[in-house]
């Protein structure tokens, strides 16, 4: 895990609206599959039946994390105080889960057609598919910029890459039929896309439902994290150190920090906070933090905070706080 103690330097934030690309994406999308079922059925092409269900699904899934990414931005209230910031996290398990059904579907219809094979038209099926290529290789570079930053966008980049890869099986099937006249191949190719697409979605299935039960995100160590702030001057102990992510871009921290001696002031603490900044995948999130120093009888003790865009609330009531400060 790489980390970045200083308290200057440029970091990358996540976009705060990909609507225009999700719009583009959905309108491009829905307007293939129907091109796409027609010929299929016309071609009596599984492979191209298949690539139009599974461009459906990936419509829902763009609608889907298209939706999340908005309520993400939703203000905190009093009931959530943190906002609807989880939605993109479960918009990315959802999507996941979107992705493994319709491979489902597609290894299903494919086994079928092993026993009624059916004659395909190639030369509907190449050039139909070489439109859906070019479709989702267009959409998937939308979100390309940000698909390791934030694991809704990842999402909606794996359904586009997939669309693009199962739209490739479909021309090597239709060249394949033309150049041989085995139209079982049809159905082989259907298996071997759903295989990959199997491949590329484990990752995305694995991440999400670690974000959703609030594991470490990706990228973040905790043992590394705890020897940073256990070797921050006058800290001898690092006490209920817990991260976990608010959303597929945001992660939250709170540690207890126990100083040696009671003359720890506002700049031991300024250098905790300023160095709390941890890399994840190629983005380096720099997140606010809120942090209060008290002093217990027996021990000069203080509490850090670090959270993306909110502040964590200070128990104040249960110590007598000298100062508070804030720090990014």
């Amino acid at each position: 895990m790489k980390h970045d103690h200083a308290a200057g330097g440029a970091h990358d934030h996540a976009p705060k609206n990909f609507g225009r690309a999700f719009a583009i994406g959905v309108g491009l999308n829905l307007s293939f599959v129907v091109v796409e079922l027609v010929f299929g059925l016309r071609a009596h092409s599984l492979a191209l039946v298949a690539d139009a269900g599974h461009n459906l699904s990936d419509v829902l899934g763009l609608l889907l994390a298209w939706g999340a990414s908005a309520l993400a931005r939703t203000p905190p209230t009093q009931r959530r105080t943190y906002g609807l910031r989880g939605s993109s996290i479960l918009a990315a398990l959802f999507n996941a889960i979107f992705l493994l059904v319709s491979v489902g579907a597609i290894a299903w219809e494919a086994i079928r057609r092993f026993n009624q094979p059916a004659e395909v038209g190639g030369n509907i099926v190449i050039w139909v598919a070489l439109v859906g290529i070019a479709i989702n290789t267009a959409t998937a570079l939308m979100f390309m910029s940000w698909r390791k930053g934030d694991l809704n966008i990842r999402g909606a980049f794996l359904h586009m890459m997939a669309d693009a890869a199962v739209s490739a099986g479909v021309v090597v099937a239709g060249f394949a039929i033309l150049w041989t006249g085995f139209h079982w191949i049809d159905p082989v190719v259907s298996l071997a896309i759903a295989a990959v697409i199997v491949a590329g979605t484990w990752g995305l299935l694995r991440d999400s439902v670690n974000l959703a039960l609030q594991a470490v995100p990706g990228g973040m160590e905790l043992a590394k994290v705890k020897e940073y702030l256990a070797g921050l001057p006058n800290v001898t102990a690092v006490h209920d150190l817990h991260i976990w992510p608010m959303s597929t871009t945001e992660t939250a921290l709170t540690a207890h920090l126990v100083a040696r001696s009671i003359d720890c002031d506002s700049s031991v603490l300024e250098k905790c906070c300023k160095g709390l900044r941890f890399s994840m995948s190629r983005s380096s999130l720099k997140l606010k933090i809120t942090a209060a120093i008290w002093r217990p009888k027996a021990s000069s003790e203080f509490r850090a905070w670090r959270t993306a865009g909110t502040p964590l609330p200070m128990p104040t009531s249960q110590v007598p706080v000298l100062k508070t400060a804030a720090f990014s």
